[in-house]
């Protein structure tokens, strides 16, 4: 009998967090953010607890799995619609290198050292720095590499609007200001909340409007 409880139990929470990790979205492992891999963690180990104290009721560990389920599409939802909320989340990406030369300020304040650099070079088969035009290390932990005379297109495009906000770190980065930004829309006639995502490159800013993502 004992059997059959643990077997059940296995089954059943191996069915039901396929369910909740389709409904809480699909990421790569490498891809998942802080909560995600904290609320993975708490799960698998909830989980565990339940099979191995079969004596108890199956409620003690499905109440708690399904609350952090739940939390976590709630944070999900409130990331897509307040950069805030997301950049408390997940943070944000880090230019490590620009124009060629490595930002050392930045990795002292990601606690990101040379090795960690020149180990993610070699995985994404890079020799030298020197190949280097931009790397970003992404929230993930992976780092992008653009490499020089890679792309055609020329600079990095940097980030400026995201889901109609302003990103305040980039602007300045281009030594830009708000008023210039609204001018740049009003050219295009385009308000900002109005914009889903916009971007800077090559001195230029391109819009993607809200409308057209469907």
């Amino acid at each position: 009998m004992e059997y059959f409880i643990i077997l059940f139990r296995s089954v059943f929470f191996y069915f039901l967090i396929t369910i909740l990790y389709r409904i809480m979205g699909k990421r790569e492992i490498g891809e998942l953010s802080i909560m995600d891999f904290i609320v993975s963690l708490f799960i698998a180990e909830l989980v565990a607890i339940s099979i191995e104290n079969y004596k108890e009721s199956i409620l003690m560990s499905l109440i708690p799995v399904v609350s952090l389920a739940l939390i976590q599409i709630s944070l999900s939802y409130l990331s897509i619609k307040s950069k805030r909320v997301r950049n408390i989340l997940d943070g944000n990406p880090s230019v490590i290198i620009e124009n060629g030369k490595v930002n050392f300020k930045e990795m002292k304040k990601q606690r990101y050292n040379i090795e960690d650099l020149l180990m993610q070079l070699r995985d994404n088969s890079v020799k030298s720095i020197n190949d280097i035009d931009y790397a970003v290390l992404e929230t993930s932990g992976k780092l992008s590499i653009f490499k020089k005379n890679e792309d055609s297109r020329g600079d990095y495009p940097l980030p400026l609007i995201l889901n109609g906000e302003i990103d305040s770190t980039t602007l300045s980065k281009i030594n830009k200001n708000v008023k210039w930004l609204n001018a740049e829309l009003e050219k295009q006639n385009l308000k900002l909340e109005n914009v889903f995502y916009g971007f800077y490159q090559n001195n230029n800013l391109f819009i993607i409007e809200s409308n057209k993502i469907k």
